[in-house]
């Protein structure tokens, strides 16, 4: 508790002094006023984490949880539960969904066991596994309140040594069979949403299959009955370790003042709970894409981020992160290198007209 309370108190918002001069640059580049949208939007933000106008990005790296849930027995997940372990091994050889695209961006991926049903002999994958999976929501509190704790400062923990290492550019990823279900069960309790509008299929469930994992969620939330003011009870009855994990994750971030980039479904709930424990954390956060999972779009609204990509992804492990990584340093290289009105011998700017939302 002592690491996450003095995260949680060093946290600090943007710096608008560097967010006002960003813009003034940004406007006298050589183009119409808002012209590039959203490009311009994350160039100036990157320099209110920063606090210097032109920025470069080092080292990127994305950060997955993995971690299994006990309510897996209640048939919520079409997937074996072995899967999330073969999952987790396999993100270490460079040849699942998040690792080509990685590899694509020039960007590494940091593994953690969190929590799952198994032993690893895999000196890639750190070892931080609090328990063999969570408890079955269904019948009580997915873990303690201490192990949530426990699992939040894992994450903080994991961007505090990156950032040791040169890292300055984050995202977040997960790996957990019936994940799904308690991302919806965490985003209902908080956002006071009915769990069968937030609830999505996950993967491939049967009509059948998604009718029991909306009951399973509803009964979840009933039996623990967490309190929707205080995210670490929410984390604590109906979460996950992959959730706290990556939760502690962005606070990370925002502690040590780097960019992080919001995933799918499950990072969405991660984020919302980081959201509500200190509302700073948001200038510190890029959405990578809207998931096809119904709880993502009201995560965004909530938190006040629009992402930039909605291309039907719902494949997790942090797959948006990579291509978010690539939009974040298009956004730099234009602010950087692009020539102001007055290096490109514009004088007359009158054409140049501000079309940014007001």
């Amino acid at each position: 508790m002592n690491l996450l309370q003095k995260t949680l108190d060093i946290i600090r918002p943007a710096d608008k002094e560097a967010i006002k001069k960003a813009w003034e640059r940004m406007d006298n580049l050589s183009k119409p006023i808002g012209s590039l949208g959203k490009l311009e939007e994350i160039a100036v933000k990157m320099s209110g984490i920063t606090g210097k106008v032109k920025n470069r990005i080092n080292k990127k790296n994305t950060i997955i949880m993995a971690a299994d849930n006990g309510v897996w027995e209640e048939g919520v997940s079409a997937c074996p539960q072995e899967l999330t372990a073969i999952i987790t091994n396999n993100y270490t050889k460079g040849i699942t969904g998040i690792g080509v695209l990685s590899d694509y961006a020039k960007a590494d991926i940091c593994v953690i066991d969190v929590g799952v049903k198994a032993e690893f002999n895999n000196p890639n994958i750190i070892n931080k596994k609090i328990a063999y999976g969570t408890k079955n929501i269904a019948k009580g509190p997915a873990m303690t309140r201490e192990e949530a704790i426990k699992a939040i400062e894992i994450g903080i923990e994991a961007v505090d040594n990156l950032v040791k290492e040169g890292y300055d550019l984050f995202g977040t990823g997960e790996a957990g069979m019936c994940n799904t279900a308690t991302s919806a069960a965490v985003i209902s309790v908080l956002s006071g949403m009915d769990s069968d509008i937030v609830a999505g299929k996950g993967s491939g469930l049967t009509e059948e299959g998604f009718a029991n994992k909306k009951a399973v969620i509803k009964r979840a939330i009933e039996i623990n009955d967490p309190d929707k003011k205080d995210p670490i009870d929410v984390l604590t009855k109906v979460g996950g370790f992959d959730i706290a994990g990556l939760c502690g994750c962005f606070l990370g971030a925002a502690k040590n003042r780097v960019p992080i980039v919001i995933d799918g479904i499950i990072a969405c709930a991660a984020a919302l709970c980081a959201f509500r424990l200190n509302p700073n954390v948001k200038d510190f956060m890029f959405p990578s894409h809207l998931s096809a999972e119904p709880g993502s779009e009201y995560v965004m609204n909530e938190i006040g981020l629009r992402p930039g990509l909605n291309m039907d992804m719902r494949l997790g492990e942090g797959t948006g992160c990579p291509l978010e990584f690539c939009i974040i340093e298009s956004a730099l290289c234009v602010m950087n290198n692009m020539a102001t009105l007055e290096e490109a011998s514009i004088h007359n700017s009158e054409f140049f007209v501000d079309i940014r939302e007001k």
